[in-house]
């Protein structure tokens, strides 16, 4: 290992990195209406949260971390698969801002660019090369089962009224974290990391990933819809059971607890009325405080995980730093 160079400049320079892969990439050309979806979705940017964080898990062991870049964009590529299909079954009308792929291009032409997606995730990871080759396939193909795992979950939770706090965290590990343990995985695979180092940046970026999605619920409630690129109270109005949702309906009596079973029980309403109650009703019952206290504990126990890795402590400063970012951030 080199010097203890903390991570160089490293999200700036990273991201242009990893801008300028993803604007190289060729999808395909014919027929036009099958790529340019693929294209599209790539497109519209987003945090690239997955490939950042396997090129700052590589960066912990090397300092080329550039020559990594095609990897890391894998992990990109297979995560917008995801989003596609996943706005198609939530019927999602928007992705960053800006129309979902099936709503520009519609749904039979959404599921089969995801497809695409999907193969031309394979393509990319056949150039990695045999050393680690099997090992990175292996832990990929475990990670994108689970991933669809979660996703089933997720969508059976809207239709039951017996969901428990553990069983939506499994759902939320699944369907998220995961793929942001192999993002960090794959970069110490291809640093040669020791197994122990492996296995600890895996068990970082998962528990991270949770900190990650309970965000994402928060701001759902609380965020700022011409900063977060979706519509805000999506949540609510599909009553989907997030940490927010289950905690209310552990804490609410009375009027409160009425109020709650009207709502979600409600087949006809009004969008804004809904989530301007059930807002109000998670500021009664002090929802949003408990789901940072929850937050605050994935971030506590995801550094006790990174410092386990066998690497000089200031070589994680910088992943640290960026992962507290990440939990205050407001997008």
């Amino acid at each position: 290992m080199k010097g203890i160079n903390p991570i160089h400049n490293s999200v700036h320079s990273y991201l242009l990195w990893i801008e300028s892969e993803i604007k190289k990439q060729k999808f395909g050309n014919k027929p036009k209406s099958l790529y340019e979806p693929l294209r599209y979705i790539m497109s519209l940017g987003g945090k690239r949260l997955r490939p950042l964080l396997t090129l700052f898990s590589y960066s912990l062991f090397k300092d080329d971390a550039r020559k990594i870049v095609p990897m890391a964009t894998v992990v990109e590529t297979f995560h917008n698969f995801t989003l596609l299909h996943d706005d198609i079954m939530d019927n999602a009308p928007l992705r960053r801002g800006k129309p979902a792929v099936h709503k520009k291009w519609g749904i039979n032409t959404a599921i089969l660019s995801g497809d695409v997606m999907q193969v031309k995730v394979y393509d990319r990871l056949i150039g990695i090369g045999d050393a680690h080759l099997k090992e990175v396939l292996i832990a990929f193909n475990k990670c994108a089962t689970e991933v669809c795992e979660g996703q089933q979950w997720d969508m059976e939770f809207e239709t039951k009224h017996d969901v428990t706090e553990g069983r939506y965290l499994e759902m939320i590990r699944l369907k998220t974290a995961v793929l942001l343990g192999f993002s960090m995985e794959l970069g110490a695979i291809l640093a040669g990391a020791s197994a122990m180092d492996k296995r600890s940046l895996r068990e970082f970026g998962v528990l991270m990933g949770m900190g990650f999605q309970l965000k994402d619920d928060l701001l759902d409630v609380y965020g700022d819809e011409n900063k977060f690129g979706k519509q805000v109270g999506g949540d609510i109005f599909a009553n989907k059971k997030t940490f927010l949702l289950i905690k209310s309906l552990q804490k609410a009596r009375g009027k409160n607890k009425r109020d709650l079973q009207f709502w979600l029980s409600a087949r006809k309403f009004n969008r804004r009325k809904k989530v301007k109650a059930i807002t109000e009703l998670y500021d009664s019952l002090g929802i949003r405080e408990i789901t940072e206290q929850k937050i605050a504990a994935y971030l506590n126990q995801s550094f006790t995980c990174l410092n386990k890795v066998s690497v000089n402590p200031e070589r994680t400063i910088t992943l640290k730093d960026f992962t507290k970012t990440l939990m205050q951030r407001q997008v």
